[in-house]
């Protein structure tokens, strides 16, 4: 395995929203590719519950599109003057206003992207638990990230969504979901512009990794 390659798949997978070329097709056989690489990843009980709606009929889309900006002005108007709780020198303060704005730009032009890809599991989590929730959510999300992964490999950028839950029954109506899926992350989806996509910047490992117990730095 080339290290160096694998290193920076992991590195460099963003959540694409600027750079999505909304002229470009996306091809059918492509998002299949990915999503058949996808379901290798790791699945609870080997329950396999997973199913990943593709849409790309526009009106679709669209009316998907405004259900997300429904969400995103209420999630806008929740964190509207609220405390992210970062210091003044922490590197996520530093980044939050160009996510906020990349975020406003993806929600304004979402239709736009040639195809959404959802992915959802059998079962819900409103009375399942910890233990259920953890299971079901750990059954389906490692598949949606992996999706992303194939998806950066090959030139498809998309972000991690999931402002439709807001209105979570409108868009289960809308594709004919059965009560029984719960509806997970939502990806917009198109082949990304240029190749300069870079490491983040993140809290470096030994500020979040606590060993043996809470509080406790290695050595």
């Amino acid at each position: 395995m080339n290290i160096a390659e694998t290193d920076a798949l992991l590195t460099t997978t963003r959540s694409v929203r600027k750079r999505l070329d909304f002229s470009r097709p996306v091809e059918a056989e492509l998002l299949e590719e990915c999503i058949d690489l996808a379901l290798q990843s790791p699945t609870g009980s080997n329950q396999q519950g997973w199913h990943i709606v593709v849409v790309t009929d526009e009106d679709k889309r669209k009316a998907i599109a405004d259900v997300y900006r429904e969400g995103f002005t209420a999630y806008q108007a929740m964190k509207e003057g609220e405390d992210p709780g970062f210091g003044e020198d922490d590197l996520r303060a530093e980044q939050m206003p160009r996510v906020y704005d990349s975020a406003s730009y993806l929600a304004e032009n979402m239709e736009k992207a040639p195809a959404f890809v959802l992915f959802c599991v059998e079962g819900r989590v409103e009375n399942a638990g910890v233990i259920g929730q953890a299971s079901l959510y750990g059954s389906v999300l490692p598949a949606a990230w992996s999706f992303m992964l194939a998806g950066r490999a090959r030139g498809l950028g998309m972000a991690w969504t999931t402002i439709h839950l807001f209105k979570e029954k409108a868009v289960a109506e809308l594709l004919g979901l059965p009560d029984n899926v719960t509806q997970t992350v939502l990806f917009p989806v198109a082949y990304f512009t240029g190749d300069g996509f870079k490491p983040a910047k993140r809290l470096p490992a030994s500020s979040v990794t606590h060993w043996n117990s809470w509080g406790s730095k290695r050595g």
